[in-house]
């Protein structure tokens, strides 16, 4: 897996100030997987590389947690979580509805400029695949679906689907592992025809491509995770 080479605190600092800049940069080195599950943190060694005290290291640990991105261990040591492997099917069933869902909803309800935004958000995905850059897919492949998810005008499916597109990015990086960070173009085209029936308000059309979107997603990365590894000896 390649590493990621953390910025200068310099560099860093442009990102933000303080808890915010300090949270955002672990969180999403975390939902990338840098700070691979079981990955120990420590405040005074984060102190250091942010060059600041450790309070607002500690506050932005503590919303961390409440993500459930990290844990806390009875010796009070502090560690990325696992990923949850048991609870995997319910949030397949889980994000699998939210794709069609939203997708169904944007169909119906999408305005003018929630259309001009998909595509924004459809170029930029189209762009990272192209330059094979695995993280950038996964970050717009979120802000694509996120951007049809407030297309369907429903802020609470909009909420929990980012949420799931969230928690996913640690699977998604896994599968793009596999693909040695290259993902097929089929997908950026299964986006384009969801665009278009999105376009067209074919809602019964629109829910069906993001259901065989996110099942043949979630299906690839069933198979990654849960490999047959039984003995196959003649005697």
């Amino acid at each position: 897996m390649k590493k990621k080479v953390a910025g200068s605190p310099s560099r860093e600092r442009k990102r933000g100030s303080g808890v915010k800049m300090v949270y955002d940069l672990l969180r999403d080195e975390i939902l990338d997987l840098v700070l691979p599950p079981g990955s120990p943190i420590d405040e005074v060694q984060l102190a250091e590389r942010f060059k600041m005290s450790r309070t607002p290291i500690r506050e932005a640990l503590v919303r961390l947690a409440g993500e459930g991105l990290i844990d806390t261990l009875p010796n009070r040591s502090t560690m990325v979580s696992s990923i949850d492997y048991l609870n995997m099917s319910p949030f397949f069933d889980a994000l699998v509805l939210m794709y069609r869902v939203t997708t169904r909803l944007a169909a119906e309800h999408h305005r003018q400029q929630d259309l001009e935004a998909i595509h924004a958000r459809q170029a930029e995905f189209a762009e990272a695949v192209q330059a094979q850059d695995a993280l950038a897919m996964i970050a717009t492949n979120a802000a694509f679906h996120s951007a049809i998810a407030e297309a369907g005008r429903n802020p609470y499916f909009a909420g929990l689907f980012n949420r799931l597109l969230d928690e996913g990015r640690r699977f998604l990086r896994l599968y793009y592992q596999s693909y040695d960070d290259r993902l097929p173009q089929r997908f950026v085209d299964e986006h384009e025809d969801m665009i278009n029936a999105i376009v067209a308000r074919d809602a019964d059309l629109a829910e069906r491509l993001a259901k065989v979107h996110a099942e043949q997603i979630v299906e690839q990365i069933r198979k990654l995770l849960v490999r047959d590894r039984r003995l196959d000896i003649t005697l």
